[in-house]
């Protein structure tokens, strides 16, 4: 590791021909009786032109709320603060439009999602309506964000089902959700998701639910329609595996905050801090012989009325008490593309 390091607020973020979406200071909080719980709290991302962005952290973490925030579909009470500027192209010119300054339910981030900033929710199940077949749902989204008739839209919304590899699209095209496999249903929403050629894909957590030979496939489904469509992709996990084989680059979040961001390989071969080493050493490996597999102690705490320092100071071995405890704390810029959100970093060795 290096020694002069840089104390920033955030990752370096740029308005170049590269960056698609630039998120400054999200911040997602939810007014409760019982007090101010911070979902998300001062978030910072920048999604870039045919890259994918990786968010992985435990369930708790924000990483849902982060990107439903982006698209402001959060449910009430919560409330939706900072800088989401997205880079459009409007009659042959590229602008950026600050979404997050947008009515969540105006007319103009309407025209954006689905059309712009696409998402796979987690459970398609709940996301697709069930009294509706899954081909009325694809053809209502075309209808919404493209100047077609019914037919032309139920020609492009077949043509999606079988471009994300769906069994006999014609007669999927008319049944209903409950009547598709798990696989299925993933597979449709993805083309729900996509009939629009979306410049940003959000895919939450999309292979939960599916077995791993069906995991395997939505992974490379979504990897081959991202290369040839040119889509930019928000991938949220709990999966360091997932993460390692779609991400180019990974935010780590904990507590409602980004606490490392850097590329993949710096991630899995670099580290820097104790959360995410800790997330490394508990991936199962098949030289792990004997013993118990390494595991974080505690779960990830709710994020009301928290103390100041770090989020993961309870859990932390290396955390020293008034050290990690007293302050909030900043970015700390290792190099042109690692940010660690640790003070002990000059203490902690880089164990890989």
């Amino acid at each position: 590791m290096e020694e002069n390091t840089q104390t920033v607020h955030a990752p370096d973020t740029k308005e170049d021909d590269q960056t698609i979406l630039e998120i400054h200071d999200l911040k997602t909080y939810f007014h409760l009786d019982e007090g101010i719980l911070k979902a998300v709290d001062g978030v910072d991302l920048t999604i870039k032109r045919g890259k994918t962005l990786g968010i992985v952290g435990e369930s708790g973490s924000g990483k849902s709320v982060a990107t439903k925030s982006i698209l402001q579909i959060v449910d009430p009470p919560g409330k939706v603060e900072g800088e989401i500027k997205l880079k459009r192209s409007r009659k042959g010119k590229e602008e950026w439009i600050d979404i997050g300054k947008l009515n969540p339910t105006g007319e103009k981030i309407r025209d954006i999602r689905g059309a712009e900033i696409s998402m796979i929710f987690q459970e398609p199940m709940k996301a697709f309506s069930s009294i509706h077949t899954i081909g009325n749902q694809i053809t209502e989204a075309i209808l919404i964000h493209s100047e077609v008739d019914q037919e032309e839209a139920k020609r492009i919304a077949i043509d999606f089902l079988i471009k994300v590899g769906m069994s006999n699209p014609e007669q999927r095209f008319d049944q209903y959700p409950h009547e598709l496999s798990g696989g299925m249903r993933q597979r449709a929403m993805i083309a729900m998701a996509l009939c629009c050629n979306p410049a940003i894909l959000i895919a939450d957590e999309p292979t939960t639910a599916l077995d791993v030979t069906v995991q395997a496939q939505v992974l490379d489904l979504i990897n081959h329609l991202k290369e040839t469509l040119d889509t930019s992709v928000i991938f949220i996990t709990h999966d360091l595996g997932v993460i390692a084989e779609m991400s180019d680059e990974v935010a780590v979040m904990y507590l409602g905050k980004v606490i490392e961001y850097t590329d993949v390989e710096t991630l899995f071969y670099g580290a820097l801090h104790p959360y995410t080493q800790a997330l490394l050493k508990s991936i199962p490996s098949v030289a792990h012989t004997k013993g118990e597999l390494d595991s974080i102690k505690g779960t990830v705490p709710i994020p009301m009325n928290l103390p100041k320092g770090c989020g993961f100071y309870s859990r932390c071995k290396y955390a020293v008490n008034g050290v990690c405890n007293v302050d909030d704390i900043p970015f700390t810029k290792v190099n042109d593309n690692h940010y660690v959100r640790c003070v002990r970093l000059d203490e902690i060795e880089n164990r890989g």
